[in-house]
């Protein structure tokens, strides 16, 4: 009786098919689970004589080994047949289109930027983002030991295993003024460029900072060029833009690199005045620094000062972004956030 039933379950086992996931799944409850037809037979064994015990245990196996062996045949029988399926593709039929990409917001405003200095005659201009002392702080008005140099916290390059013997005159470069030098360095006036790039201060990451980020200088050397030159640059640039409804001011500032110096700042675009955490709750936004360029900075570019005079205004790409499309968290720009980025897909 027993032998029948183990006869029974070899040859539906040899019969057996499976054309989907769920008759596969039915094939492996009823023979390989706990609770299979398998498991059930091998239950009757304490009704066996002693002496056929052997002989059904070696059954019980084999059946096992056969469910094993069928079990896999089937799993792999159904992934030919589904990969099979897959490759019939119907080549009448019309192709899918492409989801289109989303232009992220910093790129966005970069080429809106080029767009409107190129329009008044700014060429682009790069250099590298690992600077020499000379062109990140000493040629831009920044004597050694100088407090001035305090105002940006530096990444330092060590190139000496040994701290004592370390030679701090390779930096991460603070801003791409470093570049303007070059171009003054390599060009004869009249120069007018834009220099934009990545930047790197050592800051704590915030709502409104970043280790990491991008600046937008430009500068414009030639004769008698005044600074009623840079107000109006400035106010072109701010009214195309934000719109021609923005307000500016110019507050007097101190940087090394020029002489008069100015921040500029806009009216907040995100909380139209009324105070946000990103205007401090005064509904004005700092949006730049500028001023005439030092004479010390011309003349260490190889330029008179005497017979040139130039302007230069610099600016993060990332608070220009967050003004212009009211995000109100500098973080988002960095965090690749699908969600975030997929909204500027008609820039």
């Amino acid at each position: 009786m027993v032998q029948e039933k183990a006869n029974a379950i070899l040859e539906a086992l040899n019969s057996a098919t499976a054309t989907n996931q769920e008759e596969l799944e039915q094939f492996r409850i009823q023979y390989i689970s706990k609770r299979s037809v398998i498991g059930a037979l091998m239950g009757e064994m304490r009704n066996i004589p002693n002496e056929e015990k052997k002989a059904f245990g070696v059954t019980i196996n084999n059946l096992k080994q056969t469910a094993q062996t069928k079990f896999k045949a089937l799993i792999d029988g159904l992934e030919n047949n589904n990969a099979e399926s897959k490759a019939a593709i119907d080549l009448t039929l019309p192709p899918l289109e492409d989801a289109p990409g989303s232009t992220h917001p910093i790129t966005a405003i970069r080429q809106q930027i080029t767009q409107i200095f190129e329009r008044l005659g700014f060429n682009l201009s790069e250099g590298p983002e690992i600077e020499d002392d000379w062109h990140n702080f000493t040629a831009l008005n920044f004597p050694p030991n100088h407090p001035a140099r305090e105002m940006q916290d530096t990444f330092f390059i060590q190139q000496d295993k040994e701290p004592e013997k370390a030679i701090d005159e390779l930096a991460l470069r603070t801003h791409t003024s470093s570049v303007q030098v070059r171009v003054m360095e390599d060009s004869e006036p009249p120069i007018r460029t834009l220099s934009i790039g990545r930047v790197f201060r050592n800051e704590a990451i915030s709502a409104r900072a970043h280790c990491i980020f991008h600046q937008v200088e430009g500068l414009y050397v030639d004769k008698n060029v005044s600074f009623l030159d840079l107000k109006q640059t400035v106010y072109h640039f701010v009214k195309e833009l934000f719109g021609k409804d923005t307000k500016i001011r110019f507050r007097p500032s101190y940087f090394p690199f020029t002489e008069p110096s100015a921040e500029i700042d806009i009216s907040c675009n995100i909380c139209k005045g009324k105070g946000c955490n990103i205007c401090k709750h005064t509904g004005w936004v700092e949006i730049a620094g500028s001023g005439m360029v030092d004479p010390n900075v011309l003349k260490n570019c190889g330029i008179d000062p005497e017979a040139y005079t130039g302007f230069a205004f610099g600016m993060g790409l990332e608070r220009i972004t967050m003004l212009k499309y009211q995000v109100n968290d500098l973080r988002l720009f960095t965090e690749n956030d699908v969600r975030f980025l997929k909204q500027f897909k008609t820039l």
